[in-house]
């Protein structure tokens, strides 16, 4: 799978593009058929301390998946968000196989 690691408006960590990358490649056990994903890191100008934001756009056959994490670090947004989609690819699995 072809993963994209977008940050807005500042430079990312060799260490979380690799963190990223290895798991968004997990969530390939729960489908297979996973094009691409781009993921999207920012941080929100507030005062709050959970400023960093993750989104991440799950691309595959007939349709996409977003999912958007708003926590302390980037390291635990982009976990949220992995289980999410997992919970989604799930799904997702068990209506196309309802219909086989």
């Amino acid at each position: 799978m072809k993963v994209n690691v977008n940050a807005v408006n500042f430079a990312v960590d060799g260490k979380l593009v690799d963190f990223i990358q290895q798991r968004m490649e997990k969530l390939g056990k729960y489908y297979d058929k996973i094009v691409s994903s781009d993921v999207f890191l920012k941080v929100e100008k507030t005062s709050d301390k959970e400023n960093k934001v993750v989104e991440v756009k799950l691309h595959v056959p007939g349709d996409d998946f977003m999912v958007k994490k708003q926590c302390k670090t980037f390291e635990e947004a982009v976990e949220l968000a992995a289980e999410s989609l997992e919970r989604l690819l799930v799904k997702r699995k068990e209506k196309i196989n309802a219909h086989i």
